[in-house]
């Protein structure tokens, strides 16, 4: 997986040493609200995403970036690709930002990053987006971007033992800002 940089953030692969910050960002109930996944609550279930981001890499299914400032030296999220298919040209983006970090445009940076090394370097066509609706900032965040709203997923994600309505996006190669 290629490390990525811009003017704020390194957006390099997750490792294992990077558990303790995993666990800090995914037991978050603020973060984890609209990630369709309860928090975590051990250690062993923060390893353990590492390697499904780990995974996603090597089956060719997507990949995952952990997101570290520059200036904090500390991963604040991660972003990445998932339901990537290459045959197709299409993968969906996810990205989470801890949210001692959230207003400064860090997801901003990292999402048109990540949005231009799928074009670029996977020679995606469609880049999709599953966002709850009552996700506001995410969902301003995505159309500020260029982002289409193209419908309602019901019933799409659960949360909490819940199910919930989603918006789907995409983003065409040709309508990328």
């Amino acid at each position: 997986m290629k490390e990525l940089e811009t003017e704020r953030l390194i957006l390099r692969e997750i490792k294992m040493e990077d558990h303790q910050r995993i666990y800090d960002l995914f037991s978050n109930e603020e973060l984890t609200r609209y990630y369709g996944q309860d928090p975590l609550t051990s250690m062993a279930q923060a390893k353990q995403l590492i390697e499904s981001f780990s995974t996603l890499q090597t089956e060719k299914r997507g990949m995952r970036w952990a997101i570290v400032s520059k200036v904090f030296n500390e991963v604040i999220g991660t972003i990445g690709f998932h339901n990537w298919n290459s045959r197709h040209k299409r993968a969906e983006i996810g990205y989470e930002i801890h949210p001692a970090y959230w207003r400064r445009g860090y997801a901003a940076e990292a999402v048109k990053t990540v949005n231009k090394y799928g074009f670029d370097e996977l020679q995606l066509n469609r880049i999709g987006a599953i966002v709850f609706l009552n996700n506001d900032a995410s969902n301003s965040l995505l159309r500020k971007l260029g982002f289409v709203q193209e419908g309602i997923l019901h019933d799409y994600m659960m949360q909490g033992g819940n199910a919930y309505d989603t918006y789907v996006y995409s983003l065409r190669r040709n309508d990328a800002k």
